[in-house]
């Protein structure tokens, strides 16, 4: 859901996440010097953007800039590479099946699923970039700043061949590592089992969630060209089909990239900046279904909150980890009586909140209506739902209705009056009938919800029009009574 997120790692963090540090490199005296940072949320140029004169499934070749190569380390395990053999009969058939798919039963006829608009501006694709010193400009970093800065977002591997959705792109994770007062710049993808399997065969092979199912054809179609390619053992969807493109996290002494669709995956900052994958993490066989990407950190326990939801009974399962990163078992929550879009939640220091929203998955509706998977029922009423953290199943779970109240994101949550009310922040998707199909319609007003435990009854307080989303606080407040909330305004 998220367009990106991001983590800052400081020096305590990159001690658990790395090797040990190479001796300080001999000083190189800058020809420049930092003095200032400029953020434009819209660029008009890019160093890895492909020209306009290029084919965009073509390589980009721009300029490139001076950079001095990082400090050297110990050297890393390989990158996956292209296989050189040509493709074999089947994948040729194959390949060809989903050429007459794309063309002529289920082109990109609309705006929310063509590449040559979703993937344009801001959202073009960009290549690995391996670990690259930043060139000083102007002024100095400190060197006692020492720690890291790393985001991850969706970024295609391979021009798509068909309809494709923001939602549907390779997880890449963007680092700025600084130390010794030098800055060093990385970007690689997110090692996925989805993401290796098309790198060594060469060419795209699983199909997209969020765009590939338009329509009865295009679902039978796609459908059996899916299940041909899993039975002659092009890849096995048992082994992970998710991108991991949507949050880090940090806990358990381990860094997460997370996608909804799938396990977390654990990655690595190695010393001199650049990012590995390490692999893909069952919690020792605890975990055997995907989780959220928002998962919720107590600043105080260092537990962490998290959940899933499902196309199937139970549509909603609570669960936790220890501070060590042992799961802890689910709590399915079977009072949620059909699907609903669920992508984030809140927590308190008591309980853990969930919004049953007017957004919801309707299989029947993406194959015989030819739309999103995801549809919205406005007859429904939205509610929250409020079960103790520690809850060892859902009998404790309470559902309050509130009518016209859409989040999907969740920016904080405390309680008031000894516990007796509880607090929910978040914005409110206005037009929420946009949600996948016309995302620049969406609007979010934040509001303040108040819920009486006692009495049951529900306040629903403004606290900005202005269409925000993606709200980040400071994390030592997850969970208590903030004032401060930093987010993304969108004109």
């Amino acid at each position: 859901m998220d367009a990106l997120c991001s983590s800052f790692l400081s020096p305590f963090s990159l001690s658990n996440l790395s090797q040990p540090p190479p001796p300080p490199p001999p000083t190189i005296p800058p020809i420049f010097h930092i003095s200032s940072v400029r953020i434009e949320e819209n660029p008009s140029k890019t160093s890895t953007q492909p020209s306009k004169k290029q084919s965009r499934s073509s390589s980009a070749n721009p300029k490139k800039p001076t950079y001095r190569k990082a400090p050297s380390t110990p050297a890393l395990p390989p990158q996956p590479s292209r296989r050189k053999e040509e493709p074999s009969l089947v994948a040729t058939i194959f390949n060809a099946l989903d050429g007459i798919i794309n063309t002529f039963i289920d082109p990109p006829i609309r705006p929310s699923v063509d590449p040559r608009y979703v993937l344009s501006g801001n959202y073009a694709p960009v290549d690995e970039l391996p670990p690259t010193e930043c060139e000083v400009v102007e002024g100095a970093l400190p060197p006692c700043l020492d720690g890291a800065y790393i985001r991850n977002g969706p970024n295609p591997q391979f021009l798509p061949r068909g309809p494709y959705h923001l939602f549907d792109g390779d997880g890449m994770l963007h680092a700025i590592r600084i130390s010794q007062g030098r800055a060093t710049l990385c970007s690689r993808f997110v090692k996925t089992n989805r993401y290796t399997v098309e790198r060594e065969i060469g060419y795209l092979v699983f199909p997209s969630i969020f765009s590939g199912f338009n329509s009865l054809v295009a679902s039978v179609a796609r459908g059996s060209l899916t299940a041909a390619r899993i039975a002659a053992g092009q890849f096995n969807p048992g082994n992970g089909i998710g991108v991991a493109n949507t949050s880090l996290v940090l806990f358990g002494s381990k860094l997460y990239a997370l996608g909804e669709s799938d396990l977390p995956y654990a990655v690595k900052l190695s010393p001199n900046g650049d990012i590995m994958t390490l692999g893909r993490d069952d919690f020792d066989g605890k975990l055997s279904m995907s989780m959220t990407a928002h998962p919720k950190i107590d600043p105080d326990t260092g537990e962490v909150f998290a959940f899933r939801y499902s196309p199937i009974p139970p549509f909603l399962t609570f669960f936790r980890f220890n501070t060590d990163g042992t799961k802890q078992p689910d709590v399915p929550i079977f009072s949620m009586t059909r699907t609903t879009f669920l992508h984030d939640f809140a927590i308190t220091q008591k309980y853990a909140i969930f919004a049953d929203i007017q957004l919801g998955f309707n299989p029947m509706e993406m194959i015989v209506g030819g739309g999103s998977p995801v549809e919205t029922d406005t007859a429904k009423v939205p509610r929250l739902g409020v079960i103790p953290r520690y809850a060892k199943d859902e009998s404790e779970m309470r559902w309050f209705d509130v009518p016209g109240f859409n989040p999907i994101h969740a920016i904080n949550a405390w309680e008031e009056d000894g516990g007796d009310t509880v607090v929910l922040v978040a914005p409110n998707i206005l037009s929420v009938e946009h949600t996948m199909e016309r995302m620049d319609l969406l609007h979010g007003s934040v509001e303040k919800v108040k819920i009486d435990m006692k009495t049951g009854i529900v306040w629903r307080h403004p606290v900005a029009s202005r269409n925000l989303d993606f709200g980040v606080i400071n994390n030592k407040f997850t969970g208590k009574k903030n004032r401060c909330v930093w987010d993304f305004f969108f004109s």
